[in-house]
């Protein structure tokens, strides 16, 4: 069973998304909030698997209080999905550099809703569907002067190598065939390669790539 949180000011929100997670078998909804600050207090005493959170709100917003979850070591299984409206290109960056491990616009339909919180609960993949490749890309890329991140040098040079994949979002199952290994192996690699991180996710290690310059965008505007 998936324990699922919903935090956004909007009480006719919070009921439109528990509505949707009522119908599923697997997931429960085991709290709302509608600031951030009660919402840390839900999270460190009910433990959910998913926090679906709104940014804007008051008291405290949704980035801040991913950060803070994140930050917190009694709460590192617990993953963060940013719902929001607002789907400029910086709020993806944000959100994914302040510890979440997924970005949904609110109109995404329930169908994608319900895999975003499955995968990122199975803590397989980066998800957003309306959030492209190529956005996170350019927005880690435009970090001033990324130079390699020591933290890079405890990693052997198949990990580095499985880390540049992660970084352009394959999953474990293409990265096994990229690199001629069993699926097993790929994803032992990748805990190994988050755990000598210290990285929450694999968003976080999307995040940790491309600011450490491991990796940069090869795409055009075209694509």
């Amino acid at each position: 069973m998936i324990r699922v949180m919903l935090v956004d000011d909007q009480r006719l929100v919070r009921a439109g998304f528990a509505s949707i997670l009522g119908d599923e078998e697997d997931i429960e909804l085991v709290g709302e909030a509608g600031d951030g600050a009660d919402a840390l207090e839900l999270v460190r005493s009910r433990r959910p698997d998913v926090v679906l959170m709104d940014i804007r709100m008051p008291r405290m917003d949704g980035l801040e209080a991913t950060e803070r979850i994140g930050r917190d070591p009694k709460l590192d299984g617990v993953k963060v999905v940013i719902l929001t409206t607002f789907d400029e290109d910086d709020y993806v960056y944000r959100a994914l550099r302040a510890g979440a491990s997924g970005f949904l616009v609110k109109d995404t339909d329930p169908d994608e809703l319900i895999h975003a919180i499955r995968v990122v609960a199975a803590g397989e993949a980066l998800i957003s569907p309306k959030v492209t490749r190529r956005l996170i890309a350019e927005f880690a890329g435009r970090v001033a002067r990324p130079e390699p991140s020591s933290r890079l040098g405890a990693l052997t040079e198949r990990e580095t190598e499985v880390l540049k994949l992660v970084a352009t979002g394959m999953s474990n199952d293409e990265i096994a065939g990229a690199l001629f290994l069993s699926p097993a192996t790929a994803k032992t690699h990748v805990s190994r390669i988050m755990s000598k991180l210290a990285a929450r996710d694999r968003a976080q290690l999307v995040v940790t790539a491309y600011e450490a310059g491991l990796v940069r965008p090869t795409w055009t505007d075209g694509q």
